[in-house]
């Protein structure tokens, strides 16, 4: 059977600072959100110690903070995070930024905020 994932009805929450999220898969084994930050805004310093995590940029360009390196993500263009990468993302823009977090398996039950 196959189920179409709509946006306007996946189960929505927000997160930091206003920040929206809608679960649109979420399996032991795949976690997918579509996710949007407004200007000025980063999630926490963390890492996950079983999860993998791919970032893709929709619209905007965001920021991210890994270990020691600050990488900008342009548009349609993506980074791969892999387990036990002390990580955030940030919208250092004056726009909104909306991306897609792909996690394998899913993240629940598997962050650790440092900050």
């Amino acid at each position: 059977m196959t189920n179409i994932i709509d946006k306007d009805t996946a189960t929505h929450y927000l997160w930091g600072d206003n920040c929206d999220s809608w679960v649109l898969v979420d399996t032991v084994g795949l976690s997918v959100k579509q996710e949007s930050m407004p200007s000025g805004t980063r999630e926490k310093l963390h890492f996950h110690t079983n999860s993998q995590q791919f970032f893709f940029v929709l619209k905007g360009t965001a920021t991210f903070y890994l270990e020691n390196s600050k990488i900008i993500v342009k548009e349609n263009k993506g980074i791969l995070v892999r387990p036990e990468t002390k990580h955030y993302i940030a919208n250092e823009t004056i726009e909104h930024v909306d991306f897609l977090v792909i996690s394998q398996p899913t993240t629940n039950n598997d962050r650790t905020t440092i900050e």
